[in-house]
C-alpha cells in the first residue's frame, strides 16, 4: 500500500474542534480557579481541583447532550449549519442568529451544570464532622439562632451561585474573545 493517502481520513477527523475545545478548557480552568479561590476562600489546590472537575464534567455532559439532541427533528433545521461551523469552521450567512441562540442556551445550561457539580463536589468532599446535625433548639433564643443559621446557609448557596455565575461569565467572555479573534484572523487571512 505505498500509494495509500491518509490525508482524506484526517480531513474528516475534527482536529481543529478538539484543539479548540482543549484551548477553551485551558482558558476557562485558570479563570474559574482564580474566582473560586478569591470569592469562596478555597486554597489554590482545592479551587484548581473544583475548576478542573466542573469544566471537564460539564464539557463531557455538553457533548453528550449535543449528540443526544442532534438526531432529533428539533435539531434538523440547524444541523448542517452548526456542524459546518463546529467541525469545519465554515459559517453560512443565515446561521449567525442560531449560533447566538445556541451560545445563550449553552451558557445557561453550563452555568446550571457547573453550579450543581460544585455543590455536589463540596458536599461529597467535605469532612464528615462538618455535616453533623445540630441539636434541636429548646427555647426561643436557640430557635432564633437556628433561624439565623438557616438564613446564613441560604446566603452561602446564593454566594455559591453568584460565584459560579461570575466564574462562568468571565471564562465565557475570554472564550468569546478568542472566537472573535479567530473569526477576525480568518477573514483577514492572518
Amino acid at each position: 500500500m505505498p500509494n495509500f493517502d491518509f490525508s482524506g481520513y484526517f480531513q474528516a477527523f475534527p482536529f481543529g474542534l478538539i484543539l479548540f475545545d482543549f484551548l477553551f478548557l485551558l482558558v476557562a480552568i485558570p479563570i474559574e480557579a482564580y474566582i473560586l479561590n478569591k470569592r469562596l476562600k478555597f486554597d489554590k489546590k482545592t479551587s484548581a481541583f473544583y475548576a478542573i472537575s466542573m469544566n471537564v464534567f460539564s464539557n463531557v455532559i455538553g457533548w453528550i447532550v449535543l449528540f443526544l439532541i442532534e438526531p432529533t427533528i428539533f435539531f434538523s433545521n440547524y444541523r448542517l449549519g452548526l456542524i459546518n461551523f463546529l467541525l469545519y469552521n465554515r459559517v453560512e450567512d443565515n446561521i449567525y442568529g442560531d449560533i447566538i441562540l445556541a451560545g445563550f442556551i449553552t451558557f445557561f445550561g453550563t452555568l446550571m451544570v457547573k453550579f450543581g457539580l460544585l455543590r455536589l463536589l463540596i458536599i461529597a468532599l467535605s469532612e464528615p464532622g462538618e455535616l453533623k446535625a445540630e441539636a434541636q433548639p429548646e427555647n426561643s433564643i436557640l430557635l432564633s439562632r437556628k433561624t439565623r443559621r438557616g438564613n446564613n446557609k441560604a446566603f452561602q448557596n446564593t454566594s455559591l451561585l453568584t460565584t459560579t455565575l461570575i466564574a462562568n461569565s468571565l471564562s465565557y467572555s475570554a472564550i468569546t474573545l478568542i472566537l472573535v479573534f479567530r473569526i477576525f484572523a480568518r477573514t483577514n487571512n492572518i
